[in-house]
């Protein structure tokens, strides 16, 4: 018995966040809607899912699945977008910058939001979008973060809260970058490894990047893509950290927290670079990767609590606000010192 509804409640979900993510990727591609990204929009379509409430009703259990392995499957197709020789051939600096950005963005913006009062489970989520690479750092550093049952709802609530202040903090910063860059007098590949190194989704330093020309853009790519190779060390250091922070009650002995569907994406990344595959295939599985993902966004936009939602996030949104300023200043200095 339980099995047909949850074959049925998995079938409407998969259906609600299929259309959610296909129509994100359509809009996330059109002018003026690049910046904010198909990520995001489909976490916006999933919340507008909720105004009719008896489809949720019926997609409940398969909404919580989607979310959870959707998310995995996703973040392990992400990995083919890393070109691991590109990366190699960007030098140890751009490897280095990279590290000093994850590193102290991560550490600044959680102790703030600490101060601030923000709860240690949104603290990091926020610090983890900031330092890394957006929605899919707060996505992939959230199954590190383990809660009691009980606890589930509001971890779902952290982590859309999370994605939507590093969405809307992106997309701002996007704007500023592109305003500001006159005034910089960088090069084109200064402009475009600030870009890389300071901006919180790919779409963001897409966007910049491209504003600077082809040379900017591809050096806006190789940073970002330098950041978002950290995500799979970071995972496992924060979630070894969180476990010693935070005991989960009724637990017993923990184990090590190792984040597996990690080692798929460092797996994927692998195979994208050295198996021979032609472009087209490689295009094909990232856009699979975001389209997977967008179905896992769209699921917790459907799960999400407004009420929890709208009243926690105030100090959250300062404590990044903070942090991005900080992040944007040390980026043009260290572009323009050493790039």
């Amino acid at each position: 018995m339980y099995a047909k509804f949850f074959e049925r409640s998995f079938y409407y979900a998969f259906l609600m966040t299929l259309v959610c993510s296909i129509v994100g990727s359509f809009l996330g591609g059109q002018p003026y809607l690049t910046i904010i990204g198909a990520l995001v929009i489909s976490l916006i379509l999933g919340m507008m899912f909720q105004l009719y409430r008896p489809a949720i009703k019926k997609a409940e259990t398969g909404i919580g699945f989607i979310s959870n392995k959707f998310l995995r499957l996703g973040i392990i197709l992400l990995g083919f977008k890393l070109n691991l020789i590109d990366l190699a051939n960007a030098g140890v600096k751009t490897i280095l910058f990279a590290m000093v950005i994850v590193t102290g963005t991560i550490l600044l913006t959680y102790n703030i939001a600490r101060k601030l009062g923000v709860s240690k489970r949104l603290a990091i989520l926020t610090a983890s979008g900031t330092g890394i690479c957006g929605a899919a750092a707060v996505m992939g550093i959230s199954p590190q973060i383990k809660v009691s049952k009980d606890q589930e709802t509001a971890k779902h609530n952290d982590e859309v809260l999370a994605v939507a202040i590093v969405a809307i903090l992106g997309t701002v910063f996007t704007l500023i970058e592109i305003a500001i860059k006159p005034l910089l007098h960088m090069s084109a590949t200064q402009f475009g490894v600030m870009a890389g190194g300071s901006l919180h989704e790919i779409a963001h330093a897409i966007a910049t990047g491209g504003a600077g020309g082809p040379v900017s853009l591809s050096a806006a790519i190789i940073t970002k893509l330098s950041r978002v190779l950290l995500l799979a060390p970071a995972a496992l250091v924060i979630g070894i950290w969180y476990q010693h922070q935070e005991k989960v009650e009724g637990s017993g002995k923990e184990k090590l927290p190792i984040p597996w569907f990690m080692a798929g994406f460092l797996l994927a990344s692998i195979i994208g670079t050295f198996v021979p595959m032609s472009a087209q295939v490689l295009g094909m599985l990232v856009k699979l990767a975001y389209l997977v993902l967008g179905m896992a966004m769209a699921a917790l936009g459907m799960s999400v609590n407004f009420k929890a939602f709208l009243s926690s996030g105030k100090n959250a949104v300062l404590a990044a606000l903070s942090s991005s300023v900080a992040l944007l200043i040390f980026a043009i200095i260290v572009s323009k010192s050493f790039f």
